[in-house]
């Protein structure tokens, strides 16, 4: 009986010891990418909150998404990728140092805010619409229902929603013969400026034009460019801040 119980034990260690083992240590030095804003803002265009991860507290104490973005929204933390040995991510915690510079922190619970306001229209109903693209075609809820809708909302002036154009055509080029995969774009500006754009910078999404009144309402963004994607209901499945958050969550969409 003693032994039978030892050997639990031992398995349970291992089980536990295991698990803890697939993640380790931060893959940068936490106190070091504090030292100066450069620092930091290299980092934080690696960091993907949007994407499925394992959140972990500063205790190292795994806790839910929503959790995690929470407090990175509104207390002390900055979040930080550790090394794995598996495919999942693992973002951590760390508290922010006395003397970093304060925008660092600033800038964090921006991006905090931002993703957590993001997460949480996940599995809701993407808002009410009928709109006519630049080509004067109808869409509407009722005309995607069965189709995954990629949506890129942008406007003319914002200089990373024009960067990462040559890298979204390339995606729909990627899926062009998915004929249940459909790639819509919402533009603040008017018809004759988009028109007059395109030509110069061409983007394969249909462009809806005036769309600045239904971005900030019914959807509240204020951050650009922002990508939705919405499964076959109609239902919003992500919400990206860039497109390679997009890139890695539509090829587990359309997978589904």
């Amino acid at each position: 009986m003693k032994k039978a119980f030892a050997i639990l034990i031992a398995f349970l260690f291992f089980t536990t010891s295991f698990s803890q083992n697939k993640s380790g240590n931060p893959e940068v030095d936490p106190i070091q990418i504090q030292k100066t804003y450069e620092s930091w803002s290299v980092y934080n265009k690696k960091i993907m909150l949007s994407r499925d991860f394992t959140a972990l507290d500063s205790s190292s104490k795994e806790i839910t998404k929503e959790s995690f973005l929470d407090q990175l929204a509104n207390g002390n933390f900055i979040p930080i990728r550790l090394k794995s040995k598996d495919s999942i991510y693992y973002y951590k915690l760390f508290k922010i140092q006395p003397k970093t510079d304060s925008s660092i922190k600033a800038t964090i619970n921006q991006i905090g805010f931002d993703a957590y306001k993001n997460y949480k229209m996940e599995g809701t109903a993407f808002p009410p619409f009928s709109f006519k693209d630049l080509n004067g075609n109808l869409v509407t809820n009722e005309s995607m229902k069965g189709k995954i809708i990629v949506i890129k909302c942008w406007y003319i002036h914002c200089a990373p929603c024009i960067r990462e154009f040559p890298q979204v055509n390339k995606l729909v080029e990627e899926y062009k013969d998915r004929k249940d995969i459909m790639f819509l774009s919402l533009a603040e500006d008017s018809t004759e400026q988009l028109k007059t754009f395109l030509a110069r910078k061409p983007l394969s999404y249909s462009v809806i034009p005036d769309m600045k009144e239904y971005m900030n309402e019914a959807l509240q963004l204020n951050s650009f460019p922002t990508h939705f994607i919405l499964n076959k209901e109609g239902i919003i499945a992500k919400v990206l801040p860039n497109f390679e958050s997009l890139e890695v969550a539509l090829a587990k969409e359309s997978k589904l």
